[in-house]
């Protein structure tokens, strides 16, 4: 009896060494991170903190490299063990004071970045209406020695179709037409003012750039139509090198590791505010997918660098930066895909930008999303434009994936805006940005097969034509194409 006993402990032992742990599948998987994040997500409350104790978060400033402090032992406390500075050399611009009077009349005005050290203009100004380059080729000669005033959207009741311009592309504009001063109206009503840069090289521009709220300049456009106008610009700031830090926390991939998936934000904001959408709704998103992949202990097959980008708002130095070193080091090749969250939240959908071999990657990947939430309404778009980190790495043929975001339009007036700050957060919309880019980045950096491969120059070349971005990339000396 006993021997009967013990070879049926021995069949029950042996069928339980040798019978395979069932695989979670991924409706499984992404129900346990929707989960996790929803009970335990860090974002709104580390960025509230960082508001609170850090403030803005100026590239080169005391309180920019107090913030890469903070996210750095983010990464830490979040049990990342390979974390880096990446610290790369910058001339950090900072404001000092100005002021314009028109026709000896004091108006509001903020000063736009990398203007000069230090400026004494008086011109007369001439309305450029939306200042792209048809504007001044209709008359070449109209700014010559004069200030140039210019709307930073499209006009109502300019012609149809028209493609808007980068401040900094129509700042680079005015100079190339001899203007000696622009002046920018912004498109939001009751007076707010907003800054930014107006160098398209992150460098020094020759001439004085500022800012003037929207009622100021549709007032200042009518005077122009019958009569002329005198602008007195007086304007000091500071340029200093400097050193800042990306922070690059990495989570080693367990099948093919030398393939790396890069999710970023930049990490800096501008000085007039907190930077509280601009960009902590999205950086301060990147760091809470980071912790759901080690609270979730998500281990996909390639390796995934999670990175707070700084100088984003002076140049997009340090994506620039990261990208010069791969290209350096021989890796480039090693980046195959770069998701960048910028001003990103509550997501609806997905935009992936390159050449795809499969569209139904990720049509498939947002219906799963959505079986998680039906807020997640699963749209998707394959186009791209610049002024942000993705740029530096798609412009290497790199593919690019960010979110259709829907967040409340009324944050958006206060865009580089000195109303910028924590109250306008949602804490909701911060979370689905977790939630939902968790699952996108889990998918991409597990998937067997990469829904896009890395573009070679002439493909990517042909992306950049049919995105519309020729004209503003040769405006802003990124065109690499001889013609």
């Amino acid at each position: 009896m006993k021997q009967i006993a013990y070879l049926l402990i021995g069949v029950l032992c042996l069928q339980a060494c040798t019978e395979t742990k069932k695989e979670e599948s991924q409706a499984e998987l992404f129900s346990r991170i929707d989960t996790e994040i929803k009970a335990n997500s860090k974002g709104y409350s580390s960025l509230k903190e960082a508001t609170e104790t850090i403030g803005h978060r100026l590239t080169g400033s005391t309180n920019g490299a107090k913030a890469e402090e903070y996210t750095y032992n983010k990464f830490k406390e979040f049990g990342f063990e390979d974390v880096a500075y990446q610290t790369f050399e910058v001339e950090a611009w900072a404001r000092g004071e100005v002021s314009l009077q028109i026709n000896d009349e004091d108006i509001k005005v903020v000063t736009l970045g990398h203007s000069p050290i230090e400026a004494n203009v008086t011109g007369e100004i001439v309305d450029m209406g939306n200042g792209l380059d048809a504007d001044y080729a209709a008359n070449p000669g109209a700014v010559k020695g004069k200030i140039a005033l210019v709307y930073i959207s499209i006009l109502p009741n300019s012609e149809e179709g028209l493609s808007n311009l980068h401040r900094s592309e129509k700042t680079a504009l005015a100079i190339k037409y001899g203007a000696i001063g622009i002046i920018i109206i912004n498109q939001v009503d009751n007076g707010v003012l907003l800054t930014g840069t107006a160098s398209v090289t992150g460098e020094l521009i020759p001439i004085p750039a500022v800012c003037i709220g929207k009622e100021d300049g549709m007032a200042l456009k009518e005077t122009l139509t019958s009569k002329k106008a005198t602008a007195k610009i007086d304007m000091n700031n500071s340029s200093d090198v400097i050193k800042a830090r990306n922070v690059v926390a990495t989570l080693p991939g367990t099948e093919i590791p030398q393939e790396e998936i890069v999710i970023g934000g930049h990490l800096d904001s501008w000085d007039l505010a907190t930077g509280a959408i601009d960009n902590g709704i999205g950086s301060f998103a990147v760091l809470d997918i980071a912790r759901a992949f080690k609270a979730n202990n998500l281990r996909p097959k390639r390796t995934v660098k999670f990175v707070m980008f700084m100088g984003e708002e002076q140049g997009l130095l340090g994506s620039k930066h990261l990208v010069n070193e791969a290209i350096k080091n021989n890796t480039i090749e090693n980046i195959k895909y770069m998701m960048n969250l910028d001003m990103s939240g509550n997501p609806i959908g997905m935009n992936a930008g390159g050449k795809l071999d499969d569209e139904k990657f990720f049509t498939d990947l947002g219906a799963a999303i959505q079986q998680q939430d039906t807020i997640y309404q699963n749209t998707f778009s394959n186009k791209s434009g610049l002024h942000s980190d993705h740029q530096p790495f798609m412009l290497e043929g790199v593919p690019i994936l960010s979110v259709h975001s829907n967040l409340d339009r009324s944050i958006y007036g206060c865009y580089h805006s000195d109303c910028d700050d924590f109250n306008l957060v949602n804490e909701d919309h911060m979370k689905n940005t977790a939630r939902f880019g968790t699952m996108m980045l889990y998918a991409v950096a597990n998937a067997d097969k990469l829904p896009a491969t890395k573009m070679d120059s002439e493909t990517t070349k042909e992306f950049m034509i049919m995105n519309d971005l020729k004209e503003k990339l040769i405006i802003g000396n990124d065109w690499k194409w001889e013609e």
